[in-house]
């Protein structure tokens, strides 16, 4: 069974809409993705549920 999966986010700073490949086989997640577009950091949370589907927030690295 292949674990990565394809999610699309929408960057924080200018809009654009990112594609992600998420290895779902990793219950929770944490971590940094520079957009593609301006390039300035996301922060990436992932939890993956029981059905093995991810959830994915993306966040800009300075929102609490």
């Amino acid at each position: 069974m292949n674990s990565l999966v394809s999610s699309q986010i929408q960057c924080p700073y200018c809009g654009e809409f990112v594609e992600l490949l998420i290895d779902c086989s990793v219950p929770e997640q944490q971590y940094i993705e520079d957009c593609f577009v301006c390039c300035r950091p996301i922060e990436i949370q992932v939890l993956v549920d029981v059905d093995g589907l991810p959830q994915v927030i993306a966040r800009d690295e300075n929102e609490a």
